[in-house]
């Protein structure tokens, strides 16, 4: 496999399970990746960022290296200050 689209396409040969496992995945890098954006564009430090948040930098920093996966109340309380906003969209599969 030479491509990132290679190896989803044979995750989904695999089964249903994995497939939805590697959209999950996706759609997570997706998220942090545009708060690390963001962050960076509005030079905002994660201690800064934090603080605006009242959550610990430490937590800040575990999500944005994908230590951890936030919660949703967690992930709204981030990218508020930074001005995003969460939305969601319907896919064509139907599980």
């Amino acid at each position: 496999m030479r491509t990132w689209e290679d190896f989803r396409n044979h995750v989904k040969g695999i089964d249903e399970y994995s497939w939805m496992e590697t959209e999950n995945i996706e759609c997570m890098a997706a998220i942090i990746g545009a708060i690390i954006e963001q962050r960076n564009t509005l030079g905002i430090s994660q201690r800064e960022l934090a603080a605006r948040c009242e959550i610990p930098q430490s937590t800040l920093a575990r999500i944005e290296s994908f230590a951890t996966t936030p919660n949703l109340e967690t992930l709204l309380k981030i990218m508020q200050p930074l001005g995003l906003r969460l939305s969601v969209t319907a896919i064509n599969a139907v599980i």
